[in-house]
């Protein structure tokens, strides 16, 4: 497995564990707490897509991939940027918070189909 299909892979993981956070800040109508819930949770996620966001960068150099762009690359480490921080906040709107992640997730899943 390549690194950059690793790190893909991770990052589905925090998108869906962020989505899940937020359904349970949701249902309970509570805040995550910033120090110990929220900014960890926001460097992960930060320093994973950046860390990604390089290694696509470098692929994308070398290889063209059929249905990732720049442009696509660059919305996927801003909306997870967003993500892990929205995802502690119940009054994150519901329908913008689930655009951003299935968006983030589609085209996750696009460049896990074609690095396989």
């Amino acid at each position: 497995m390549s690194r950059l299909q690793e790190l893909t892979e991770q990052l589905i993981e925090i998108v869906t564990r962020a989505n899940s956070r937020y359904h349970l800040a949701r249902e309970k109508q509570e805040k995550g707490d910033f120090y110990a819930e929220v900014k960890p949770f926001a460097d992960q996620a930060r320093l994973r897509s950046r860390e990604w966001e390089k290694e696509l960068t470098a692929c994308l150099q070398t290889r063209r991939f059929r249905h990732i762009h720049y442009p696509q690359m660059k919305a996927v480490v801003e909306n997870i940027e967003l993500i892990s921080v929205q995802a502690f906040f119940p009054e994150t709107s519901f329908k913008r918070f689930r655009n951003y992640v299935e968006s983030t997730l589609f085209v996750l899943h696009q460049l896990i189909k074609e690095l396989t």
